[in-house]
């Protein structure tokens, strides 16, 4: 099925002068300037933490220089009736706000993909990059955007995401998520110059009663002492690492401390869904 994408002014939905085959495509269609944010439905029209996002958004427009001009109600109403309207069942969707027309939102859904059942047990291969750097780390910003698609398009195949790493060799985010290591029994991922991603606030709340919680970047020439190490975004949740940069972590396999991570993440995602 092709991606939806609707433009939300002050007259309601309209159409845009475009067609995209997925969300990818249609970002080729979006402005430079502006801001985004992804995520998910289940249940075809339950969210999870919907207002953080939109939080996030208007953040990250404040950052960019420009402010939002919207109403959160009718968005929510817009994207439903987008939702209920395609026949897609679970959808992942965009919200897009150019920086030159702030009281404009684009709305771009397409049919959700959830990782697939060998991802989740297995896990996935992925590779650093020094040569990446994003110049306002904490704003999702639509340039950002356009960067990484382009960066994800290079990478060679078999990996999954690339890694940003900074001048002292720590291990920052994805292209489109957040980074985790376990290293001698913490749990470790970045507290600045990073996005702080919607699911990253899941697994901070959610990880005290498995393992004890380091905002500290991990550090790549520590990747022979990862014991685990995982990634996460909005739309895939915890997705386990078991190779970076050649070099297998915890044996190649997914460990336990990530998989009991997993468990919690997703049950607590099922007592926090709310409707559009």
């Amino acid at each position: 099925m092709p991606a939806t994408v609707k433009r939300l002014t002050a007259t309601g939905l309209t159409e845009v002068e475009y067609r995209a085959s997925s969300l990818d495509d249609a970002a080729e269609f979006e402005p430079r300037f502006g801001v985004y944010t992804v995520s998910n439905t289940r249940h075809r029209t339950q969210t999870l933490l919907l207002d953080a996002h939109l939080d996030r958004l208007e953040d990250s427009a404040r950052r960019e220089g420009f402010a939002l001009r919207y109403d959160r109600a009718r968005l929510r109403q817009a994207l439903r009736r987008m939702i209920e309207d395609s026949g897609y069942g679970d959808t992942r969707f965009r919200i897009s706000a150019p920086g030159d027309r702030p009281s404009e939102m684009l709305l771009s859904i397409e049919p959700f993909q959830p990782p697939t059942p060998d991802i989740v047990q297995d896990g996935v291969r992925c590779i650093t990059s020094a040569d990446v750097a994003r110049l306002n780390p904490a704003s999702k910003a639509s340039e950002w955007m356009h960067i990484r698609k382009q960066l994800a398009a290079a990478r060679p195949t078999g990996i999954y995401e690339t890694f940003i790493v900074d001048a002292a060799d720590r291990i920052l985010e994805g292209l489109s998520s957040n980074f985790y290591a376990i290293e001698d029994g913490e749990l470790r991922t970045a507290g600045a110059q990073i996005l702080a991603g919607v699911s990253r606030q899941v697994v901070m709340e959610i990880c005290a009663p498995i393992i004890p919680l380091r905002l500290e970047a991990p550090v790549r020439a520590n990747l022979t002492h990862f014991s685990e190490a995982f990634l996460t975004s909005s739309s895939r949740g915890i997705i386990p690492v078991v190779e970076i940069d050649g070099i297998a972590i915890g044996g190649g396999s997914v460990g336990i401390i990530t998989r009991q991570l997993r468990a919690a993440y997703e049950r607590w995602v099922a007592n926090h869904l709310e409707e559009l």
